[in-house]
């Protein structure tokens, strides 16, 4: 992933959040353009644990939770680095990370 996108992309984090996820955490859209995906796809792999391997199966359930189209969910959190895959099971390995 470029990661100077990425960091471009999280200065614009609040209004672009504001823009694609409801009050109740799912997602309105997904974004097309790609600073603003990288917003969305951030959040988004915040529901994923650091350290823990997930099975395709729950990985989509995880997705449906903020979009219906978790295919898409998927494939984006993995082109663009936010989680990595092996024989059908996922984990996380980019995104931010809360410290404290």
């Amino acid at each position: 992933m470029d990661r100077p996108a990425l960091t471009d992309a999280l200065r614009q984090r609040d209004t672009v959040l504001r823009a694609f996820v409801g009050a109740d955490g799912r997602l309105a859209s997904i974004p097309t353009r790609i600073s603003k995906r990288l917003v969305v796809l951030d959040l988004v792999a915040q529901d994923f644990e650091l350290g823990e391997t997930y099975p395709e199966a729950q990985v989509n359930e995880i997705l449906r939770r903020r979009h219906p189209d978790h295919a898409a969910l998927r494939r984006y959190l993995v082109e663009e680095g936010f989680l990595d895959r092996r024989d059908g099971t996922y984990w996380r390995c980019g995104g931010t990370v809360e410290i404290g």
